[in-house]
């Protein structure tokens, strides 16, 4: 697929739950969010009916998101079943590791190939204050099971002013004798922070001077299928870091997503009030047409998202639901 801008569509985000074990500070408010009702989730047939639709159409990789996609039952079962589709080339998980001790050997046995961890802090007080509760230590046993599993450990950082960039050199340093991918992600506005959203943002430039003052490093290529991280190898380091910049360095122009959310709401653009709700298609049970509406959502995709160009700010974005 190929959208008005030229740019070639092979990736799709698909959130299954908007249920969270955890209260992330830029995620959501500390009481949560409101849970959508049972018959406002997609079932697992519904999710699946999309991702064939959109591998049918050019999707090669698909990322299942939240919420905390772990906290769904049934997940393993629902996963296998996405390993099954035929033309599909990736499929990978984001998690925040709570629960992976335990799932990391099934969520292999499932034909999850890669997973993307989010972890914020490595100090276990710090940790807990970004969390609203969450245990660090338990994040590093999922890390260390998914190692064991044989995963390719790809580490999510989001970084924010006066949290945690302290923390960045320690986070870039885990590379030096293990093979993870690190990635730091400026702070984007989800409606959950406190005042100005900009006053959390640590630009990723200014993320790598930090970085360089301790370690040298170079740019690295990336796969055709790869996010939107820039990425880097500190010289003679086993891993690599990676930087992404949706504030103030946005990479729309290589833009190669779509998403649908848990609810069934499919948007071409993060951060694009446009959406299209899929349910009623979907439980019509009309593959033709959502086929055809998905290629509508493609051919629509705005150019690029206006993050920093709006006085007023964007509109507040639940990520519990958007999936991030």
């Amino acid at each position: 697929m190929i959208d008005a801008h030229g740019r070639k569509i092979n990736y799709l985000r698909l959130s299954v739950t908007d249920r969270c074990n955890l209260r992330c500070r830029y995620c959501m408010p500390a009481d949560g969010v409101p849970l959508l009702p049972h018959g406002g989730i997609l079932s697992y047939e519904e999710l699946s009916l999309v991702a064939r639709a959109a591998v049918s159409l050019g999707i090669e990789k698909i990322r299942v998101t939240g919420g905390e996609p772990l906290v769904r039952k049934g997940i393993l079962g629902f996963l296998s079943r996405l390993a099954g589709i035929p033309g599909l080339r990736q499929l990978v998980l984001t998690t925040n590791g709570l629960l992976l001790e335990d799932m990391a050997e099934p969520l292999k046995s499932a034909g999850v190939q890669r997973l993307n961890i989010s972890i914020d802090s490595l100090v276990p007080e710090n940790f807990h204050r970004i969390t609203r509760g969450g245990d660090v230590s338990r994040v590093l046993s999922g890390i260390a099971a998914a190692e064991g599993a044989g995963f390719p450990i790809k580490l999510n950082m989001v970084v924010m002013r006066g949290a945690n960039d302290h923390e960045v050199v320690d986070f870039a340093a885990l590379t030096l004798d293990k093979p993870y991918a690190v990635r730091f992600i400026e702070f984007m506005p989800s409606g959950a922070e406190e005042g100005d959203w900009r006053s959390l943002v640590v630009p990723g430039r200014e993320i790598l001077d930090r970085i360089a003052k301790r370690f040298p490093f170079d740019e690295v290529d990336r796969g055709e299928l790869a996010g939107p991280a820039k990425d880097y190898r500190i010289r003679g380091a086993a891993g690599t870091i990676g930087m992404i910049t949706p504030v103030t360095g946005h990479f729309c122009d290589g833009c190669n997503r779509i998403r649908v959310t848990a609810s069934g709401m499919a948007r071409g653009c993060l951060f694009s009030e446009a959406e299209t709700d899929l349910k009623p298609i979907l439980r019509g049970n009309d593959p033709p047409e959502l086929e055809k509406v998905l290629l509508r959502i493609v051919g629509t995709k705005p150019g690029k998202h206006r993050l920093c160009e709006e006085p007023s700010g964007p509109p507040p974005l639940d990520m519990s639901r958007v999936g991030g």
